[in-house]
């Protein structure tokens, strides 16, 4: 694999602990800011917001840029937007910061996506873009608790300046490695893309993508309170808890990059029916300690697996749009990613205990499955149509 590639996934990486990161700052941001703690915390909903409207809005506009000159200037504005950000005292340039970043960061991505299956072979597509999500599942092992501890250490903005810093790197590696070229796409290559969006097959992946997304953000983000007042660990052991997600999500990516170019269907197929059985199993065991546990780490390498899978089929399945592909690839899992947990948070909200986000997690992987099997029989049906012969004249 290019370099250049690792080096964008460190980008990715310093995109993804931004994203996150705000989860372990809130009460400092807040009390800094003078605001209340819901304020601080709509700071990490309007970077949600920013990232599902930027990403197909700003796989758009970036078309007309060469891929250098369009990840160039999202990352820069990135970088940027954090220096603003750890230096302003107003709570609503910080909010527009996040809105901005967000925005760039959905755009660096979407362009980042086609970039990597562009430097590869055709038949590489998975094995690139596991390389790219690898700096998200990263930034959930290391980034995020490591930005937690600088604020700790030295304040929320430390946390800030160090997303800046690490963005620096990856700036000058696309200066240098990434070819100029021409611009994506003409006005009529535009349209083109466009057209290839239509692809039931792209809008299928797309529509799996959100809905195992979601599903994985909905049992994440209720992990605390069903591994304290459920399972019955002691908050101490939270942090290590939510490592072990994040350390299986490292291996699933590994595993879809692996497995996704050559056997895309029997994982997909195979790792969607386990992670329906897991969330199911994961319900009906939260009370055992030993079970969290194992369903912490196998349920994280299973989700991330079928997820960094959907979006490598989602380039397959419109290599003539593959900026636009990964913007609505980007936009598809930050959907799954909101819808989520509010359908978790509805679950609990309706006093049916910190156990029913697995079962709606479950649900979603259900959905999903029947989703996928509906998809095939109308893909079957049109094959056997098109290939039935014409009736012969009488």
């Amino acid at each position: 694999m290019p370099f250049i590639l690792y080096l964008l996934g460190l980008a990715v990486f310093a995109q993804g602990t931004s994203e996150f990161m705000l989860s372990g700052l809130v009460s400092d941001i807040a009390a800094d800011m003078e605001v209340s703690v819901p304020a601080a915390g709509s700071l990490t909903s309007a970077f949600a917001v920013g990232m599902i409207v930027g990403a197909p809005l700003m796989a758009v506009l970036s078309l007309r840029w060469s891929r250098r000159r369009a990840l160039l200037g999202f990352l820069v504005t990135f970088l940027l937007v954090h220096v603003v950000g750890a230096l302003t005292t107003s709570y609503a340039v910080l909010l527009g910061t996040r809105v901005v970043g967000a925005l760039a960061n959905a755009g660096f991505l979407a362009v980042a996506l086609a970039t990597a299956t562009s430097l590869v072979a055709p038949d590489a597509k998975g094995r690139a873009t596991s390389i790219l999500l690898g700096g998200t599942t990263l930034a959930c092992v290391a980034g995020v608790p490591g930005g937690a501890l600088l604020g700790q250490l030295w304040g929320w903005r430390a946390a800030f300046w160090a997303v800046a810093l690490i963005s620096v790197p990856a700036v000058v590696a696309i200066a240098r490695a990434v070819p100029a070229g021409p611009p994506a796409a003409t006005h009529t290559g535009a349209r083109t893309e466009l057209r290839a969006l239509r692809s039931p097959r792209l809008l299928v992946t797309l529509l799996l993508g959100a809905l195992v997304n979601g599903a994985t953000f909905c049992a994440f983000t209720y992990l605390e309170p069903l591994s304290t007042h459920v399972t019955g660990i002691g908050d101490a052991w939270v942090p290590a808890l939510l490592a072990l997600f994040g350390l299986g999500s490292s291996a699933g990516v590994a595993l879809g990059g692996r497995f996704a170019d050559t056997r895309p269907v029997p994982l997909l197929a195979g790792g969607t029916a386990a992670l329906l059985a897991g969330w199911s199993a994961f319900a009906l065991t939260a009370g055992n300690p030993a079970a969290t546990v194992a369903f912490a780490f196998v349920q994280g390498l299973l989700s991330f697996a079928v997820g960094s899978t959907l979006i490598s089929q989602a380039l397959y399945a419109a290599t003539g749009a593959p900026t636009l592909a990964g913007g609505f690839a980007t936009a598809a899992l930050n959907i799954g990613a909101a819808v989520g947990p509010w359908a978790g948070g509805q679950a609990i909200a309706s006093g049916l205990g910190y156990r029913s986000p697995l079962w709606v997690s479950a649900l979603l992987v259900a959905l999903a499955l029947a989703t996928a099997a509906g998809a095939a029989v109308l893909a079957r049906r049109r094959t056997a149509d098109r290939e039935e012969p014409a009736p012969a004249d009488a």
